[in-house]
């Protein structure tokens, strides 16, 4: 696997976004949500690639930008860190469509083997214009990101429920 490339996926509203940019404040290299990149584009083209409209189109389109943003990393010295990614991507597409598309995708792109793992957190889940799902089915999508990511091999770390900085130092130390 890929030790400089780190993963942060989980619960969606469970942190990770912020955690990553204190991340980039301390000066690490990182690779914000495809998802949300790809939202704030389609609001502006028209192009009907929004999750909750075309979701595999979506998930395609997250899938490419993944791949695009390893390649766009790979020159950099030390870590970089993923706000979710490529292995995210693809399984959402796989529980969307059945497409064996995880295991292959996984194993040809490796990451570092732990992962970290934003839990549910209610106390900070909010929705917003560009994540208008519940905790229900946030909940849902890390219990499957979960499942996914161990049987493919990788280590979950879960990330304690803890104020930022401790929560970024916390990332920093088990690395």
């Amino acid at each position: 696997m890929t030790d400089r490339f780190i993963l942060i996926s989980g619960c969606s509203g469970g942190g990770k976004s912020t955690l990553l940019a204190e991340l980039k404040r301390r000066g690490h290299a990182v690779v914000e949500e495809p998802g949300r990149r790809i939202i704030a584009a389609a609001r502006v083209s028209g192009e009907d690639v929004l999750p909750w409209a075309n979701p595999q189109a979506f998930l395609r389109r997250a899938i490419e930008t993944a791949l695009a943003d390893r390649a766009a990393v790979a020159a950099l010295p030390g870590p970089v860190f993923f706000d979710r990614g490529l292995i995210d991507a693809a399984s959402g597409l796989q529980a969307l469509t059945g497409e064996p598309v995880l295991r292959p995708l996984a194993d040809a792109h490796p990451s570092h083997r732990r992962v970290f793992f934003a839990p549910p957190w209610p106390e900070i889940h909010e929705t917003d214009p560009d994540r208008p799902h519940g905790l229900a089915a946030a909940i849902a999508e890390h219990d499957r990101l979960a499942r996914d990511y161990v049987a493919l091999g990788y280590e979950l770390v879960e990330l304690p429920k803890m104020d930022l900085a401790a929560r970024a130092d916390f990332v920093l130390g088990a690395m």
